[in-house]
């Protein structure tokens, strides 16, 4: 089967402001001919199946918790799951004093759509952050950026509606799909930011991603080095919510 090429990370400026760019031959762009959608959708719900029977039982797990929601990057695609960054956030913040669970609610190949299905098994038990990280998975499929807006939107107010507190971190689109789309598609998670006043990274993958020595030979997933880097800077992301985790449970 020949594959059409991977998507790699590059920053194109500063600021944040980050883009896609093709660099290679992998199995997550489409195969050419007419199969390729048939074998990317069955590749993922096989993952997604597989991870959800061995996801951890929810009603076993005690409070507080922080839950990362997320896809293959949050799931640690090739990675022992201690070495995905919700387990070295776990250690991190256990190491700080906060008797905290971080819960790794990721799925490889899951799009917003596929995590607002999710989201309310993910906020069951005493939820104090919700650490939602999307949305690639749809840029990869040139899905319509209406639709993850609406997608992430539902899942922020439905945790807002639990009460727990939401971190959102932003994701980028492949460019083949065109510059308005990509900007469009940037622009979403800035702007439900701001509508409802969470706390956002503008990037999941900063200082990670394009580096070929932080990720893995696809080039899109971290190494166990760069999972460090990642959950480095969701540290630094959630620092304003950790206050969360000593109140009185909602």
């Amino acid at each position: 089967m020949q594959i059409l090429g991977i998507i790699g990370f590059v920053t194109l400026a500063s600021r944040h402001v980050l883009t896609l760019t093709v660099v290679g031959c992998a199995t997550l762009m489409l195969a050419c001919g007419g199969a390729g959608d048939d074998v990317v959708e069955r590749t993922q719900t096989l993952s997604a199946r597989d991870e959800m029977a061995a996801a951890p039982v929810r009603s076993d797990l005690s409070g507080p918790l922080v839950v990362a929601l997320g896809d293959s990057l949050t799931a640690g695609l090739g990675l022992d799951i201690g070495e995905a960054y919700p387990a070295l956030l776990e250690r991190r913040l256990r190491a700080d004093g906060y008797e905290v669970t971080v819960v790794n609610a990721g799925v490889s190949g899951d799009t917003t759509a596929a995590g607002l299905s999710r989201a309310e098994w993910a906020l069951e038990g005493d939820v104090r952050i919700l650490i939602i990280a999307l949305g690639g998975n749809d840029g990869l499929r040139g899905l319509p950026v209406t639709q993850m807006k609406r997608n992430l939107n539902a899942i922020i107010a439905l945790a807002r509606d639990r009460g727990a507190s939401v971190l959102l971190a932003g994701m980028e689109a492949p460019p083949n799909f065109g510059a308005t789309y990509t900007d469009q598609f940037r622009a979403v998670f800035s702007e439900l930011a701001d509508d409802h006043e969470v706390v956002f990274m503008p990037f999941l993958l900063e200082g990670v991603a394009a580096d070929p020595t932080l990720n893995q030979a696809d080039g899109v997933h971290p190494t166990a080095e760069g999972a460090a880097i990642v959950a480095q800077h969701v540290y630094g992301a959630v620092q304003p919510l950790l206050p969360t985790l000593t109140s009185t449970p909602h």
